[in-house]
């Protein structure tokens, strides 16, 4: 039997990162051995991947969070997810919090556990042109 994920993700991104978010949420929507590889980075643990979220969620002000598409393979336990997120800079990527808005575009590939918990998110974003936006006065992102 095939499983909703793309229900399941979506109400992640819905509870979690849009407003009002609500990182507390992670407690029931992910398993507690949670990864998130991010840049080549592993958060490991429910406990660390909730204090990551709070981290990045502070470093935006006006934070709105947009889901772009969503789509999964065949029996659901992978999910493909766009997004984009905007806002201000308030201290992105060790920058002075300037106020700086931006936009940073994403995509996150989801591992979803038959339990309906999400186990691992695999998730690269335009970090080099944000860091760009955030890091002058005049929000020009870098191009590469």
């Amino acid at each position: 039997m095939t499983q909703d994920s793309v229900a399941i993700v979506e109400n992640f991104w819905r509870e979690v990162w849009q407003q009002p978010q609500d990182p507390e949420a992670i407690d029931r929507l992910v398993h507690e051995d949670f990864v998130i590889t991010s840049g080549g980075n592993h958060i490991e643990g429910r406990e660390n991947f909730k204090a990551w979220v709070k981290g990045f969620q502070a470093q935006v002000l006006d934070f709105e969070f947009h889901v772009v598409e969503t789509f999964q393979n065949h029996d659901g336990s992978r999910v493909a997810s766009r997004w984009r997120v905007t806002g201000r800079n308030n201290g992105m990527m060790g920058t002075a919090p300037n106020g700086v808005p931006f936009e940073m575009t994403g995509t996150a590939v989801w591992e979803v556990g038959p339990d309906g918990l999400l186990r691992h998110n695999w998730v690269e974003r335009n970090a080099f042109e944000v860091h760009g936006a955030v890091s002058r006065s005049d929000g020009t992102a870098n191009v590469f």
